[in-house]
């Protein structure tokens, strides 16, 4: 399996098929190694969400940093700071019923957008876990949004 720190993160925004490529090899290695991965996710706390397709229908995995904040799941949708969200929050919106794996372990979950006070009040929280959605958000004119994952 190819490392995912050969892709860029900028031709990733660009690229649907390389975005999916890398997703495809870190689905691989988090399956394989009960929910460990290398390259740029290396030491992050990854989750695999399967959500439903908002016009397809269709079941889609994407792995995602999450963060535990008091007990939580969140997930951002932050694209790198791209001007659209990703794929993923347009299919919770339609569809909040998501299977999720964490390590091991896999179950259903619910999601819920987190109103805009709210996400205000946990963003810093989850900047102090991982800077570079600070640097996300600056990125961009659009609030990147966060979403809770419940069981």
């Amino acid at each position: 399996m190819s490392d995912s720190s050969e892709f860029n993160s900028e031709e990733l925004v660009n690229n649907a098929d390389a975005l999916n490529e890398m997703n495809r090899q870190v689905v691989e290695e988090f399956r394989a190694n009960g929910g460990k991965v290398g390259g740029p996710f290396e030491g992050s706390p990854i989750v695999l969400l399967t959500t439903t397709g908002a016009k397809s229908g269709q079941p889609r995995v994407s792995p995602l940093v999450y963060f535990d904040i008091d007990g939580r799941i969140l997930i951002a949708g932050s694209m790198g700071g791209a001007p659209k969200a990703p794929a993923w929050v347009h299919n919770l919106r339609a569809h909040p019923s998501v299977h999720v794996e964490i390590g091991e372990e896999a179950y259903d979950a619910q999601a819920r957008e987190l109103p805009r006070e709210e996400r205000d009040a946990l963003y810093p929280r989850v900047v102090e876990k991982a800077p570079q959605f600070g640097e996300y958000q600056a990125k961009t004119t659009r609030v990147i949004p966060l979403f809770e994952l419940t069981r």
